[in-house]
């Protein structure tokens, strides 16, 4: 399998068309959702979607992604998009870098660079990764996807022959959040032999489409409200799963044909399910949230984004192996304190090849756009001990 360099070059035409789409769009009523209690804010809304429209400049951005090293390679039939970047040190290690959702590889802009060229961020070249970022299917510019069945675990499948076939790595690190932790535990879990060590900013159990979540009970002295944190997240912040998980086309139709909606839709995730204390600004600029909304928007991937949840209901985990841990591959932890769900050490212990657990003291879901420092040290100083 080959990889092909590839430029992001959106046509202006596309863009001309978005700006129309912003131009036309007829607001609904809102009224008491001052605090967004019912979902998106109207006020706030329309200050972005102004932005959005009058000041915010894609070809800035886009100038700014293009000064990574993007590739294009077709895995199984299927069109996969990464990024790319050679260590500049003594001896990098090979690392994958996975994004979820409502995520796209550009999330982790802000750690590429620390990780694949330590000595410029007053690092250590001993440190340096090759640092991979691929869109995950179906996801960016890792479109079209027509294949059915493509979910966390079969991801894992496919970036093993994205990491051996493609780019000549026999062995590699893994690390990621939301559904990158899933495909970053999968590879563990299936590929031990082969995953140099896991690093994750979410735990969950492979299975947890199944149900399968710790009891309260497993829950320490010092690890009070979790469980309770856990359950909310379940009962109050789980209606977009239910429905990506069950008729994802439905919502696409309208996604897909309203960048108003897509936005709105989005940028509630980004606030709730950051460390923003309501201010969604405070992690994300408005160029970042809108970078997010265009890219969703002109690779037309939202549909096939929420299908991920779908596959990955219909598809259910299946165990490679019973033995414990789970994961056998050596794991590092890092615990943001704003997680959307957060699990117990005693459980992690039982579950992973636990090698490293890190409590942060803030940020969120969104870790490397939230707390890219933090993140950084700690994914070097789990995977130093475990370098050849």
């Amino acid at each position: 399998m080959q990889k092909e360099p590839f430029s992001i070059a959106i046509p202006e035409a596309t863009l001309t068309d978005l700006r129309e789409r912003l131009a036309k769009v007829r607001w609904p009523v809102d009224f008491a959702n001052d605090q967004w209690q019912y979902g998106t804010n109207l006020a706030y809304l329309k200050e972005l979607v102004d932005y959005w429209l009058h000041k915010y400049d894609w070809r800035v951005q886009e100038r700014a992604m293009n000064a990574f090293s993007h590739y294009k390679t077709t895995i199984e039939g299927m069109p996969i998009h990464f990024i790319h970047e050679p260590g500049k040190g003594p001896n990098p290690t090979p690392l994958i870098l996975n994004h979820g959702w409502p995520w796209t590889f550009w999330d982790l802009q802000k750690v590429i660079r620390p990780l694949s060229d330590p000595a410029a961020f007053g690092g250590d070249p001993k440190d340096a990764f090759d640092v991979v970022v691929p869109s995950l299917p179906g996801y960016g510019f890792s479109t079209p996807l027509t294949t059915t069945g493509i979910n966390f675990w079969r991801t894992a499948d496919l970036w093993v022959k994205l990491m051996q076939d493609v780019l000549g790595y026999q062995k590699f690190a893994a690390q990621g959040g939301d559904w990158g932790a899933l495909i970053t535990e999968q590879l563990g879990h299936k590929y031990a032999d082969r995953v140099i060590g896991c690093h994750i900013h979410l735990m969950a159990p492979l299975n947890i489409f199944m149900g399968s979540m710790p009891e309260a009970s497993e829950y320490g002295p010092d690890e009070q409200g979790w469980y309770e944190r856990n359950m909310n997240f379940f009962l109050a912040e789980s209606g977009y799963s239910a429905l990506q998980s069950t008729k994802p086309q439905t919502i696409a139709f309208a996604l897909n044909d309203s960048p108003v909606g897509l936005c709105a839709w989005i940028l509630e995730k980004r606030r709730t399910w950051s460390d923003c204390g309501g201010n969604v600004e405070t992690r994300f600029s408005k160029d970042d949230l809108c970078t997010t909304m265009t890219l969703y928007w002109v690779t037309q991937s939202y549909g096939t984004s929420a299908r991920y949840y779908y596959e990955a209901t219909h598809n259910p985990w299946q165990p490679s192996h019973a033995r414990t841990p789970v994961v056998e591959a050596p794991t590092g932890v890092a615990l943001f304190s704003k997680e959307v769900i957060l699990m117990p050490r005693k459980w992690a212990d039982n579950y992973y090849n636990l090698q490293r657990w890190t409590v942060m003291p803030s940020g969120g879901h969104f870790a490397s756009m939230e707390e890219p420092e933090r993140l950084v040290e700690d994914i070097r100083a789990f995977f130093r001990p475990l370098r050849g």
